[in-house]
């Protein structure tokens, strides 16, 4: 009953979709989210189901039950006694029905509005009540809760919740199940009279009453496919052409009946044979669709089955489905051209051919045919020439009969239509709206207007009547719109793209107002003669048939007889109005001229029909009367009779000629290079009086400009991009994601897919081979051997590239360590769904490789799709994240050249401002005579295909041209008149070039043919003529076959090779960058260019006026006219000269040709032209001949000025506007970084002859009087070679600059010379039309054939003011992927994206050098991989060694441990010889003699200074945080048993005498290292570390705990040690300062941590070794009370720890083995401890370390010693039982480890430094204890305060410091111990003796340490004189006694040191030094600090 489940939620979704409400609105600006509950309650419609059923609405509706079982009747509940049952009242007794309550003021709550009911018993008559917007469908039958809430407008009762009961209420008196989807039928809305009047129909389900009416029979082969209803999923991509076209062909016989299909048949679709059951595509919902900048997710979709299945639901389908409701029909970006349902196109091969064909084939049934059928009059085609095209408005369409080949029927306009009637829907889903729709009478009259205005040439566009019917509705409503508006915005930050009106209509003249709809509404009766009125203003070029007509049918065979009888002759429309009184307004626009009816026929096949259709043509003779037409020359004579006259006095075989004449009269549709002679052939003869090329190239008289290209040339821009590239993916690897891990690879692998083309295939492994990258990977030993290496990485997309791809995913599988990119060029070609592929499998092959889920899944494969149009990968389904989108910068900005490119991309954008500069002719520019000339023919010829015609007609100009232009053929012929005159002057460009330069050099015309048939026809004519001229080597005609690779002839191949200075025999040209400067027609074939790159510098014209106008998508158009792109010298433009401003494609260049957020984007004001006026200057020197001078000066039509011009360089100028524009540059193939970039001269020519000659006619490009001035100009004065070059205006000459013999030479001339581009008229007038915002029209077309609108009535359009980002945006809102779209499978349930993390999309402008960027930018990848695994590792050599070898060997060399009664007679080194130690003061030792080699560094970060080596990762290197392999999750916190960062807190309290009170320390332990540690009880006190016993070993076990104090250094300290330990357990504890407990906590969040006392927060790395020695200790003692407990032997416990450095990376061992050459192998931080472990007797050591690592190793070491006794810095293994005696120094800043090994050593422990392992350490230059700063206490803020200034006098007035006293004094003596201690400077022989403690004086005083505890271990001090006696602090042990053994010099320097001045006058008076030192008051001195800061206090004094 559709009631059932009203108010229930799904509550499966609730949770997902509250999600998706809530994020949708935190991303969106302006766009209102849809409620969570709406999200919920919403039923998705499906019009088709899963087995391709249709369903007819009233059929469906009866039953609600799933069963086949027939409908159960129904018995109405009988109503209340006394209550009134009349039909048309409610219960109530209250009228209902419409005709009654029109123009009463009915009371409508918000929310709801009036519906019309449809009663049984009241037919023609509706019932009013009010209804909840919420459970009414929107227009496109979707959205509608279930349920039903409506109220009672006759009585005002309200508050029905179930349509039964409301059925019963209104007196329905139904006998089936009442049902909202079968009686709620009609919108009610007033009128402008206030009137309630019936609107449109409800959309239930799709199946309103309109699209009944269309919906025609799906049963193949009943109906022509433009008859079937329009859905964007599955319509037609081929629609096109300026016309009311569609992709359809519609060559058969059929009706045009409308047959509803109502069996279980599925509708299929046939491609290519096989019938596949149509589908349909996502449709986001109108609140999606709205007003609002454009959002970067997809729209939400609705998952799952409603509670109540529906017929219609498939479970197997799409969650969110565009129905065939009243959503209007994706079209073509062109044309209102027909449109089909089921019709598949797979990249242009269009699935079914039909046309309208007779019922007599059989349907299941009809529903309500047409009384009359309309019969089609015999031989239509033949009697009128035409094959009339109709399409359907209003109204169903009568069956047609008869003839029905000769029509064609569209449904596009009805369309059209429909779709204006869902823009209202999108203001009302906010809430009640007044808005509504256009009357169908409007929608007909403004079709009116518009078809009136146009020309006869021209054809309508479906967006120009898109944005007529958008206006006007618009206007009738301006106040409703505004006041929406507004509040929508409110808040709303920025742009945003909403509807906005068009300041002009691009197809309504302004002289023809639109109808006052506001003020008056229009009327049935009024529609036919206003129409009239308005087709009156142009003759009969528009009829209307509607006063009369009482019917379609009588409408039609009033047309059908019209036409028959010539009546119609210059009528171009008909359009048929039928207004019957109490019926709807019917319509429908026939289109009876000869040349929208071609278009409209052409358009309807496919491109790939199209083709084929034409190779048919060619194939079966049909084009042969055409040729033998085109042949004759009337009076002048016949084309084959000249030419064999002219090919006799060359001795041309007649047997050769005559079966070329047969070829070309027989074309063969093949493009087979044996269909004619091949280019060696064609060699065979030369002119007598022509020198061969190879003589004029090997010995020139005048050497011309040097020939040169730079193949491995990488622009800066280009770097640029690079670069970006790379900060994309590193962006990727560093986002918490963890999608691509960089850290894990270790090199780069590659593989370049690139369309099946030869020519791009050969190019791309030219590019590859010459750019160094294969070097550069290593995949290369021989840099130059040969390009078989460089095809490994370059694979065709053909069926070769599945064996590639797959061999690929094995090695990826098998190669973890390699990142592999796969590079997709030209990623626009192929983007064809795996499902719809072609039988040939040509199709579809990037969506089965690139999209599978072996690709997809791989986290090593990353994918890099490269496009110049990129608009068909920006859909609502794209896998592509808008933020890895890359954009090709703008490289000028306010004419600055941001990266010194000295170059300037001349792209379309360019050649439209020299369409409407008016100074010269325009570089882009169409033929009129030969648009005439077509025109005739097309006429004449109606069958043939336009495209036949017209190269036809192509060719033969040429070789007309060719004829004239050699002078074989008596000018009496007068060929001239028989070419045009543009193409003369391409003709007489390519040979004069030659002949002028004597290199040979010449220029390149492309001639663009797409039909393969047809340009090996032309290749083959062409060639004829060209070998019956005896031009064979002149220049050269080449065929370009995708499919084959490219031949030339070989004497033009030797030309080649001297120009290129190639010795290899054997070499041929693969590409076309390789024919640069070589004369020739390359004739380009193909559907559509595959990225061949042209030769920039010799390319010259670029001949596209054959190229079809059907298929208008703007990538069509793009990518044909991108063809033309260039890059031209920046140096031709004068830097002062701004030139005028330009309104171009981008119309904001800025805006267009950036990205948003790009650093080093330039940004290009539009105001500013790339190209300064160039004046063309008279150069009587030159040798440039101009053939045209003698027409110029002849010809009436070419004004005064005209030739003052040419002398006047001030009044001709050029107007070049090179500026770079990302996504409105037209577009085809991507440019490669060899380009030859322009070499030679600043100022070079700019125009072309023709210009030259046009250049002072200021008339606008697209009205130019070409025509006229040809045909008069060609009448006046035939075309002669040219004799008298000093006669003749040189429009080439250049600046005197250039001035040289080079100028002889075209080529060399025009290096700055962008093509000239030909294109076909009607592709010409789009192309420079703009639209309402000011861009070329073609900007709003659809982007790309394989996708659609997502809605095309409310759709705003692009504005100028968008970047390159908000143009994707604006795509990925508006366009959806079609069904065979690859991307159209790219839906998950309940999200709103589905990106691919791993994939890149860069776009720019087709031939800019995207191909060199991305080639650089894999080497770029690679370097950073590499260098991602190299470290910078401190390689200083040791300081202070001395020279003298030692004499001793105390142990073996290869001693695997130290023996200890050897190391107890080992003299211990009080020398330190760490590098990082250069600059603090040496320890003196008696056999010590140190250098004197000048002053060390002294500078504070000398550690940042020194010396570094980059040295690769082992495998058992220590890593930061950025490293995050598989294997490392686990160990980093990924523990599945666990949960990610699941620790505790935990105290621990132990007392020190030292520090006078207990210390707390809190320990974080992870739940998975809980082990390591004792508890009282599970989860409560923490009572010790668990510790080893001595006798415990496991070969997997490290028994010591690493210990690593740490600070700033959470992101970049080593403290992932998991590679290092090679998988063995050990307890690693990271000691932290309190304040850095979180942040360490959140990087490391499975690591053990020891957070220091807060009374540490500023104490050096002294207190944290104090700290962490006394902690082991203590916890020693712990740990052998709880041994003791268990049993064990209490001294049994591992009395070890390690204490390691933050930034120690990896270990080494010298090579036992190699002993007579010893060697340094990586080995793992396991190997070296457990080595160490297992040292015998190792608990006889104190302390023991390893060697500090540097490059120069124990090689040329004369004596290797493996153990000393010496200091030992940053890696310790530390005894803490036997040095518990002994402390650090918690005090201490610097040097505290010398101080500590100084006292160690004294107290009689062993030190031992095991020299056969090393420690590498890494820099970092971020943390650590070194980076303190010296900061005063005014301020946070580091100032620059002297050393001089760390010290005062006490209670002196003096800025107090805020840093550490301890530190204050250590720098003060290390920075000025030279004042402090005069008589220690530099004598070593006079140490300072220090006592108990060693403190850094500097680099240039020498200390002597000596301990005063007894029984120590001191040096022999005996006749030693010290300089200076240094206490620090001394305590009890030392005394006067002590002090009186040691002798000083006079003069010699006191220092005391204490805490406080009490303590430091006791310590003089204990110490009695005032006997033997005075001292004065002014040498007491505190250290800088505040009271509270606790300063230090010191006294100097002098020796007596």
């Amino acid at each position: 009953m559709g009631n059932s489940y009203a108010g229930q939620l799904r509550s499966a979704r609730f949770e997902e979709v509250l999600h998706n409400s809530i994020e949708a609105s935190l991303r969106s600006n302006t766009v209102v989210p849809r409620p969570v509950f709406s999200q919920l309650y919403l039923e998705t419609e499906q019009l088709f189901m899963q087995d391709g059923r249709t369903f007819n609405d009233d059929e469906e509706d009866e039953d609600g039950s799933e069963s086949n079982s027939p409908p159960i009747p129904y018995q109405m509940k009988p109503p209340p006694e006394g209550c009134c049952t009349t039909d048309g009242f409610c219960q109530a007794g209250k009228d209902l029905r419409l005709s009654s309550l029109a123009s009463e003021n009915l009371d409508v709550p918000p929310g709801f509005m009036p519906v019309g009911v449809k009663s049984p018993s009241l037919p023609d008559n509706l019932l009013v009540c009010a209804v909840d917007r919420r459970f009414l469908p929107d227009e496109r039958g979707r959205n509608a809760l279930l349920g039903f809430s409506g109220n009672c407008l006759g009585c005002g009762e309200k508050g029905f919740r179930y349509f039964t009961e409301f059925s019963n209420h209104i007196n329905l008196k139904l006998s089936t199940q009442p049902k909202k989807q079968k009686h709620l039928k009609y919108h009610l809305y007033r009128n402008n009279q206030g009137m309630l009047v019936k609107g449109t129909p409800i959309c239930w389900r799709g199946n309103d009453v309109r699209i009944r009416q269309i919906r025609a029979s799906l049963s193949e082969g009943h109906l022509t496919l433009d008859e079937r209803p329009s859905n964007p999923a599955l319509a037609n991509p081929a629609l096109a052409n300026p016309a009311l076209a569609h992709p359809s062909h519609t060559a058969g016989s059929a009706t045009g009946s409308h047959v509803e299909p109502q069996t279980a048949d599925a509708p299929t679709t046939l491609i290519n044979g096989n019938h596949t059951a149509a589908s349909s595509i996502a449709q986001p919902p109108l609140s999606q669709s709205g007003p609002g900048r454009p959002s970067v997710t997809g729209p939400p979709t609705n998952a799952g089955p409603p509670k109540k299945r529906h017929k219609g639901w498939s479970p197997d389908s799409s969650a969110n489905t565009l129905t065939e409701s009243a959503g209007k029909s994706a079209q073509s970006s062109l044309s209102l051209s027909t449109l089909s349902v089921t019709s598949v196109i797979t990249n242009g091969a269009r699935s079914e051919t039909t046309a309208v064909q007779s019922s007599s084939r059989g349907s299941a049934s009809q529903l309500s045919p047409p009384e009359v059928s309309v019969t089609v009059p015999d031989q239509l085609l033949h009697t009128c020439r035409l094959q009339p095209v109709i399409f359907k408005g209003h109204g169903p369409l009568p069956q047609l009969t008869g003839n029905t080949n000769d029509v064609l029927i569209s449904s596009l306009l009805q369309s059209c239509y429909l779709s204006s009637q869902t823009l209202p829907r999108v203001y009302q889903h906010y809430g009640p709206s007044p808005i509504q729709p256009l009357s169908a009478e409007m929608q007909i009259l403004l079709t009116v207007y518009y078809l009136v205005q146009l020309g006869t040439e021209q054809v309508p566009l479906v967006e120009d009547l898109e944005q007529i019917f958008m206006r006007s509705w618009r206007e009738s409503h301006l106040s409703e719109i505004r006041q929406f508006q507004q509040s929508q915005t409110q808040g709303a930050q920025g742009r945003h793209y909403g509807i906005e009106v068009p300041a002009s209509l691009p197809g309504l003249p302004q002289h023809l107002s639109l109808p006052p709809q506001s003020q008056q509404p229009l009327t049935p009766s009024q529609l036919p003669w206003l129409a009239q009125l308005a087709a009156s203003s142009c003759g009969e070029g528009v009829v209307v048939l509607g006063e009369d007509v009482k019917s379609l049918a009588q409408g039609l065979l009033q047309m059908f007889s019209r036409l028959v009888d010539g009546r119609l002759e210059n009528t171009n429309y008909v359009v048929i109005i039928v207004t019957s009184p109490g019926q709807e307004t019917q319509s429908c626009v026939v289109v009876t001229g000869k040349h929208q009816c071609r278009a409209l026929a052409e358009s309807m096949f496919s491109p790939n029909e199209g083709l084929k259709e034409i190779s048919h043509q060619l194939h079966t003779g049909a084009a042969q009367e055409l040729i033998h037409f085109c042949n004759s020359l009337g009076q002048d004579g016949n084309m084959d009779f000249l030419l064999d006259s002219a090919s006799v006095e060359h001795e041309a075989s007649p047997s050769s000629s005559s079966q070329a004449l047969a070829e070309e009269k027989t074309p063969k549709a093949t493009n087979s290079p044996k269909d004619g002679p091949s280019p060696k052939d064609l060699q065979t003869s030369s002119l007598k009086d022509t020198p061969s090329p190879k003589e004029t190239a090997s010995s020139p008289k005048t050497p011309c400009l040097e020939y040169r290209v730079e193949w491995r040339e990488v622009r800066p821009i280009q770097l640029a991009v690079a670069r970006k590239l790379l900060s994309h993916v590193c962006a990727i690897a560093d986002s918490s994601t963890q999608n691509l891990d960089l850290g894990s690879f270790n090199r780069v692998s590659f593989l370049i897919l690139v369309p099946p083309s030869e020519v791009s295939f050969r190019q791309t492994v030219l590019h590859l081979w010459s750019s160094g990258v294969l070097q550069e990977l290593g995949s290369s030993e021989q840099e130059f051997a040969s390009q078989r290496e460089a095809e490994r990485y370059v694979v065709k997309m053909d069926q070769s590239a599945q064996s590639r791809i797959d061999k690929l995913l094995q090695e990826a599988q098998s190669n973890s360590y390699t990142l592999y990119i796969l590079v997709h060029d030209h990623a626009h070609w192929d983007i064809s769904s795996t499902f719809y592929s072609s039988t040939d499998g040509s199709l579809g092959l990037v969506d089965r490789l690139l999209n599978s889920r072996q690709v997809k899944d791989a986290t090593n494969i990353l994918i890099l799709h490269v496009t110049s149009f990129p608009f068909a990968l920006q859909t609502q389904c794209t896998r592509i994240s808008p933020y890895n989108e890359i954009h090709w910068p703008s490289a000028f900005s306010n004419d600055v050249d941001l990266y010194h490119e000295r170059t300037r991309y001349f792209g379309v954008s360019e050649l439209l401002e020299s369409t409407r500069s008016g100074s010269s002719l325009p570089l882009m520019r169409y033929d009129s005579s030969f648009e005439s000339m077509t025109s005739t023919l097309e006429e004449r010829f109606p069958k043939l295909h336009s495209a036949v015609i017209r190269t036809t007609v192509l060719v033969q100009q040429y070789c007309v041209a060719l004829m004239a232009a050699s002078g074989k053929i008596s000018s009496s012929h007068n060929l001239h008149k028989h070419t045009s005159v543009e193409t003369m002057e391409i003709v007489q460009s390519l040979l004069t070039a030659v002949q002028q330069c004597p290199t040979r050099h010449g220029h390149m015309v492309l001639l663009r043919i797409p039909s393969l048939a047809l340009a090996a026809w032309a290749h083959r004519r062409l060639s004829r003529v060209r070998r019956q001229l005896g031009m064979e080597d002149s220049f050269e005609i080449i065929l370009g076959n995708p499919s084959q690779a490219l031949t030339i002839g070989q004497t033009f191949t030797d030309q080649i090779k001297i120009w290129l200075k190639i010795q290899d025999a054997e070499w041929v040209p693969h590409t076309y960058l390789e024919l640069e400067a070589l004369p020739c027609i390359l004739i380009l074939s193909g559907a559509e260019p595959l990225g061949e790159s042209l030769p920039r510098r010799s390319l010259k014209y670029c001949d596209l006026r054959v190229i079809s106008c059907s298929y208008l998508q703007r990538t069509t158009l793009e990518q044909e006219l991108g063809l033309a792109a260039y890059l031209v010298k920046a140096e031709s433009r004068p830097p002062h000269d701004p030139g005028p401003g330009s309104d171009l494609i981008e119309s904001d260049p800025e805006k267009l040709s950036s990205t948003d957020n790009e650093e080093e984007e330039g940004q290009e004001n539009g105001d500013s032209p790339s190209q300064s006026s160039q004046s063309v200057q008279p150069c009587p020197d030159s040798k440039t001949v101009d053939p045209h001078q003698s027409r110029i000066t002849t010809s009436p039509n070419v004004p005064k000025e005209t030739l003052d011009n040419l002398q006047s360089p001030s009044k001709a100028q050029v107007q070049l506007q090179p500026q770079t524009s990302s996504q409105s540059y037209f577009q085809t193939t991507p440019n490669f970084q060899s380009q030859p970039q322009v070499q030679g001269y600043p100022h070079v020519q700019l125009i072309s002859q023709q210009q030259a000659q046009l250049q002072g006619q200021s008339q606008p490009a697209s009205q130019t009087n070409i025509q006229s001035y040809n045909q008069t100009a060609t009448q006046q004065q035939p075309v002669s070679q040219p004799q008298n070059p000093s006669k003749s205006a040189s429009s080439d000459s250049s600046s005197p600059r250039a001035s040289s013999p080079n100028l002889s030479c075209s080529w060399a001339r025009g290096l700055s010379r962008p093509p000239s581009v030909l294109l076909p008229r009607a592709l010409y007038d789009i192309i420079t039309a703009s639209d309402s915002s000011g861009l070329p029209r073609c900007t709003s077309f659809l982007p790309h054939i394989s996708v659609a609108w997502a809605s095309s009535f409310s759709r705003p359009l692009l504005s100028k003011m968008m970047t390159c980002t908000e143009q994707s945006l604006y795509y990925r809102q508006w366009t959806v992927p079609r069904s065979y779209h690859m991307d159209n499978s790219n839906r998950t349930e309940g999200r709103t994206d589905n990106f691919h993390p791993r994939r890149l999309l860069l776009s720019g402008p087709p031939q800019v050098g995207k191909t060199g960027a991305y080639l650089h930018f894999l080497g770029l990848l690679s370097r950073m991989l590499i260098r991602l695994m190299e470290v910078d590792i401190y390689d200083d050599e040791d300081i202070h060694c001395t020279a003298e070898a030692e004499g001793v060997q105390y142990h073996p060399p290869n001693a695997p441990w130290p023996n200890t009664e050897v190391m107890k007679t080992m003299p211990f080194d009080y020398t330190v010889h760490d590098p990082k130690y250069d600059d603090i003061s040496i320890v003196y030792c008696p056999g010590f003699k140190p250098r004197v080699d000048g002053n060390p560094v002294r500078q504070e970060d000398v550690y940042l200074r020194r010396r570094t080596s980059r040295i690769k990762l082992s495998k058992y290197a220590a890593y930061n945080t950025y490293h995050h392999c598989e294997q490392c999750h686990q160990y980093l916190g990924f523990n599945p048993r666990y949960q990610m960062y699941e620790s505790t807190l935990h105290a621990f309290t132990f007392t020190h005498l030292l520090l006078g009170e207990d210390i707390q320390l809190y320990f974080i332990i992870p739940k998975s290292k809980e082990h390591y540690f004792s508890f009282s009880q599970p989860g409560g006190q923490l009572e010790s570390m668990r510790l080893p016993l001595t006798s415990d070993w496991s070969p997997d076990c490290i028994k010591s705990p690493i210990f690593t104090p740490t600070t700033g250094r959470h992101e970049h300290g080593l403290f992932n040690l998991y590679h290092a330990m090679d998988g063995a357990s050990h307890l690693h504890i990271l000691v932290v300062k309190e304040y850095e407990m979180a942040v360490y906590k959140k990087y490391w969040p499975n690591h053990i941590m020891l957070v220091l006392p807060t009374v540490f927060n500023g104490a050096g790395i002294g207190a944290a070794h104090f700290l962490i020695k006394e902690l082991s200790y203590h916890n020693l003692e712990l740990e052998r009370s709880r041994r003791g407990e268990g049993g064990s032997p209490s001294v049994d416990v591992w009395p070890f720890i390690i204490l390691a450095d933050d930034s120690c990376v990896m270990w080494n061992a010298v090579d036992n083995d190699k002993l007579s050459c010893p060697a340094e192998r990586a080995v793992s931080l396991k190997q070296v401890l457990q080595h160490m472990e297992a040292c015998p007797d190792l608990a006889q050591y104190g302390l023991c370390g390893i060697r500090k690592w540097n490059s120069r190793g124990v090689t040329g070491v004369k004596q290797w010693e493996p153990f000393s006794r010496g200091h030992v810095h940053d890696f310790l293994l530390l005894n803490v039982d036997r040095s518990q005696n002994v402390q650090y120094d918690q005090n201490r800043f610097t040097c505290h480890d010398v101080d500590f090994t100084l006292r160690l050593h004294s107290a009689g422990l062993l030190v031992c430094r095991f020299n056969n392992f090393s420690v590498m350490k890494k820099q970092i230059a971020i943390g650590g204890y070194r980076a303190f700063i010296i900061k005063t206490k005014m301020t946070d803020v580091s100032t620059s305060v002297g050393p001089s200034q760390y010290i005062c006098a006490p209670d002196s007035k003096h800025l107090f410091l805020a840093s550490p006293a301890q530190l204050l004094l250590e720098k003060y003596l290390q920075h000025t111990s030279q004042k402090l201690f005069p008589l220690s400077t530099k004598n070593y022989t006079h140490p300072v003796l220090s006592v108990d403690c060693y403190l850094n004086l500097g680099s240039e005083v020498t200390v002597c340490f000596v301990s005063s505890r007894p029984h120590c271990i001191n040096i022999s001090t005996a006749g030693l004189l010290f300089s200076g006696l240094l206490l620090c602090f001394p305590d009890t042990f030392v005394t006067s006694g002590f002090l009186k053994k040691f002798t000083f010099l006079k003069g010699a320097t006191l220092c005391v040191i204490s805490a406080d001045r009490s303590s430091l006058r006791q310590t003089v008076g204990r110490l009695e030094l005032e006997e033997q030192w005075r001292f004065r008051l002014s040498d007491e001195f505190q250290t800088a600090n505040a009271k509270e800061d606790r300063p230090l206090f010191f006294l100097t004094g002098k020796h007596i």
